[in-house]
Order: structure tokens, then sequence, then C-alpha cells
């Protein structure tokens, strides 16, 4: 059996590293990350000309360009768009996303109620009225950057045009400048209601916890990449760093958890796309490995950089911020561990 991405898959990853090579080098990277708006309509507008928000393409699709992306940590709402609204949106907002007019987002988290897309579809208290919302939603990703969210409220989804409502957003200060969260105010604000049920999160959170994995593969990768370099550069005592066993090791260490979390990303990718019998398996070992391994991989570069790697200038930070949030969505990993354990061992008596 052949678990090899097909030709023409591996074109579309060949020219998503070129593109971000190309068009997000580091320092445009940091310089969308500080400036107000913290992304750029004109890339959005060159994604969605290049293919990467067709409709046509699948989740192994995605997978790769998640990866890819995770690797350039590009700031677009491409992640939001993708991983955690794409199967609950109608015809209207898919058309004008792939031409890249629209963007969207999902709306589930609620201060002191759901925390993650596994606990959304009960106990939301965001009240629909008609053709409105009302209610709050805290920490959606990317909602200062898109122009509409998927809201989860309590009798079901809505849509709601934030770039027609601009007093909805408020803006968030979160570690992470290149995927910011924000708050969603709604009173009366204008909403329309999705086809797609309350029961389609479930299926939202493994494909959301799948892609998640594979842009942490794609972290953790540029931070190996960026360490190696660096190592193979660096004199200290006469020496070349990485002649040390102390800084080798390191890296070697990082090469390894970065392999066990592709393939394990992978894994999920696959089984969440065939919709197969251990796809819950799958995606809960692919976020306990690949979230926790992204942290790791941020934290050994810092170390072989030194003093250099912890200031505020050099781009590992970023990475490491990125790391840091994945890890933390929809839960850590011994939250996901558990799962594992309980879907191999049983319950806890």
């Amino acid at each position: 059996m052949d678990f090899a991405f097909s030709p023409d898959q591996e074109l579309l990853r060949a020219a998503a590293r070129d593109y971000l090579a190309d068009r997000m080098p580091n320092d445009r990277m940091v310089s969308l990350a500080e400036s107000d708006a913290g992304t750029d309509p004109a890339d959005w507008k060159t994604i969605a000309e290049m293919g990467w928000l067709d409709a046509e393409l699948g989740l192994l699709e995605h997978a790769v360009l998640a990866e890819e992306t995770g690797y350039a940590l590009l700031p677009a709402p491409w992640w939001s768009t993708v991983a955690l609204t794409w199967p609950l949106l109608d015809d209207e907002l898919r058309g004008a996303i792939a031409t890249g007019e629209r963007s969207a987002t999902l709306a589930y988290a609620e201060a002191g109620g759901p925390a993650t897309i596994a606990d959304a579809a009960t106990g939301s208290t965001v009240k629909a009225s008609g053709d409105s919302l009302t209610g709050t939603k805290v920490n959606v990703p990317d909602l200062t950057s898109v122009s509409d969210v998927v809201v989860v409220a309590a009798d079901g989804l809505y849509a709601v045009d934030v770039a027609a409502n601009p007093g909805v957003v408020v803006p968030r200060s979160t570690i992470d400048k290149t995927r910011r969260l924000g708050d969603l105010h709604l009173d009366g604000t204008p909403a329309r209601r999705l086809d797609a049920s309350l029961d389609a999160l479930a299926d939202v959170r493994l494909r959301a916890i799948a892609l998640a994995a594979c842009e942490a593969t794609g972290v953790a990768q540029r931070a190996l990449d960026i360490a190696a370099a660096y190592t193979k550069e660096r004199q200290q005592f006469g020496r070349i760093i990485g002649t040390y066993q102390g800084v080798s090791h390191r890296v070697a260490n990082t090469f390894v958890a970065t392999q066990l979390s592709r393939s394990i990303a992978y894994w999920a990718a696959w089984a969440v796309s065939a919709g197969d019998a251990q796809a819950d398996l799958a995606a809960a070992s692919a976020k306990a490995t690949a979230g926790e391994n992204s942290v790791f991989a941020c934290e050994q570069s810092i170390q072989c950089h030194g003093g250099i790697g912890f200031t505020y200038e050099h781009v590992l930070h970023r990475f490491y911020k990125r790391a840091q949030w994945i890890n933390a969505f929809e839960g850590a990993a011994r939250t996901h561990r558990a799962a594992i354990a309980d879907e191999l061992l049983g319950p806890a008596a």
C-alpha cells in the first residue's frame, strides 16, 4: 500500500514552498506581524489565484499547505478559513472565498462556557432572534483578519459579516501576532443561518486537529532548519559549535522529534480524510505528538543559538509562540493522551 502523497500533491507542495520563500521571507513576515493590520489583503488574493482556496481541494491537499504555511508562519487567515470553517460554509461563502473576496473563521469559545470545539455543540449562550444574534464569543482565531465568522449559537450555525459590522470585533492582546485573537460581541447583529448542523462540529474538530498537527510539523521543521544552519557556521573557542556534542545532540533530537510528528500528522490527515475507524485515535495522537514536539523543536533551537535566541529581534520567538498556540489548541497534550488511553484501555474505573 502506498502512503506517499500523489505527484500532484507534491507539485502543490513545491509551488507553495517556492511562493512562500519568495513572498514571505522572515523580514516581511515580521513586518506584517508588527503592523496594525497584521496581514496584507493582496496576499489573500494571490493565495486564491494560486488555487489554495479552491473547493476541489481535499484534506490531504490542505495538509500539504498547512505544513508549508506553518514553515513560513504565513500571517493570513488561511488556516482558520480552511481548517475551522470549510465543511460548514454554504455555496455563497465558499464561492466568495475561492475568489479571494472573503475569508472566514469559527467562533466557538465563550467565557465560562464552551472552551473547545468538542464542547461547542452544547452550552452556547449566543441566542438567535430571527436574522440576528446576541451574545459574546472569545478567543476567536484570526478574527481581526477575516471578513466573515461562523458563529456557534444555541440553535445552530450562523454566518456573520464582520466586515459590514466592524464594531462587533474587539482585538485581544496575544503572544502570536501572526495569528491574532479577538472577541466577538453580538447585540442584535445581522446573521444568516447556515445549512450545516451543530453535529458537523465533531468532524470540524478532527479536521482542525489534523491540520494543526501538520502546521506544527512545519513550525518544527523551520526551527530545526534554523538551528542546523546556525550551528554549521557559528564558531566558539575556535570551533564550529555544531561539532560539540552538547549542541549536535540537540539538533539530532529535534530531527527525530520532527520526523515523528510528520509521520503521525500525515496519518491523522489521511485517517480523517478517509473517514477511517481510527480517525479519533489518529487525531489525538497527532495533536499530542506534533503540538509538544513543535514546542520542543523551538526550545532546542533557541538553546542552540545561545543568548541571541532569546532576543525579540531574532525570528525564533515567533515560531515558538505559534507552537505554543498550537499546543494549547483543543486541549493540552495530556488531554489527548488520556483520550488515547481511554480508547485503547477503556475508561478508568
